[in-house]
């Protein structure tokens, strides 16, 4: 008789990919801190891609387990939910990389680097939220982890707006760097949403089945 096949790990999936999105938002964090030109930040292009590539390797063998499985741990529509959040937050990551380049900015803003830090502190409150997800019940820190969460999400739609109005005071005679870094921002802005919509679906599944 054929030996069985392995049962798919839906929270080792998960696992990997906030860890993968905490690896993209410390190359961001360097893409920013160690700015030269746009033509360099084309170099780090293939590390941000291999990581972004991992990350739908893991929702590729996700969506097949979800589709040949009898019994999944969790509902079939929040495993899809909390994939497609989790894969988006490395692909709003690296799209920001993608800007710095295409947009040919010539210097970092001052407040890019403040605001990389606060996408990190999001990720890697997910990534903490995510290591107790298996074991929410009797997990003491997982609520925490979730409201952390939600908590850098507040600062950073707070930083956006005082940023985008920053753009549009002190450099209102320079609209083209006002609708460039205009762009750059708000998709920063979309990754600590995508971290926020994550974190909400954990709570959800959480309510579900407590």
């Amino acid at each position: 008789m054929g030996k069985k096949s392995k049962r798919f790990d839906y929270f080792d999936a998960f696992e990997r990919q906030t860890a993968l999105a905490v690896k993209e938002s410390e190359l961001l964090i360097e893409a920013i801190e160690n700015f030269t030109t746009a033509e360099a930040v084309k170099d780090l292009m293939p590390r941000a891609q291999k990581i972004e590539h991992e990350g739908d390797e893991i929702s590729h063998d996700m969506y097949t387990a979800i589709a040949t499985d009898f019994i999944t741990p969790i509902e079939r529509e929040d495993i899809i939910s909390l994939t497609q959040y989790l894969d988006d937050i490395v692909d709003y990551i690296e799209d920001v990389l993608q800007r710095f380049y295409m947009y040919d900015i010539h210097f970092m803003h001052d407040r890019a680097p403040e605001f990389a830090r606060i996408i990190h502190k999001s990720c890697k409150a997910l990534d903490h939220a995510m290591e107790d997800f298996r074991d929410f019940k009797k997990s003491k820190t997982f609520k925490q982890s979730i409201i952390d969460v939600n908590s850098y999400e507040e600062e950073a739609d707070e930083y956006y707006m005082d940023t985008i109005r920053e753009l549009h005071t002190k450099d209102r005679e320079n609209p083209l760097r006002v609708l460039i870094w205009s762009q750059v921002f708000a998709r920063m802005e979309k990754v600590t949403d995508a971290c926020e919509h994550a974190a909400d679906t954990m709570r959800t599944i959480m309510l579900k089945n407590s």
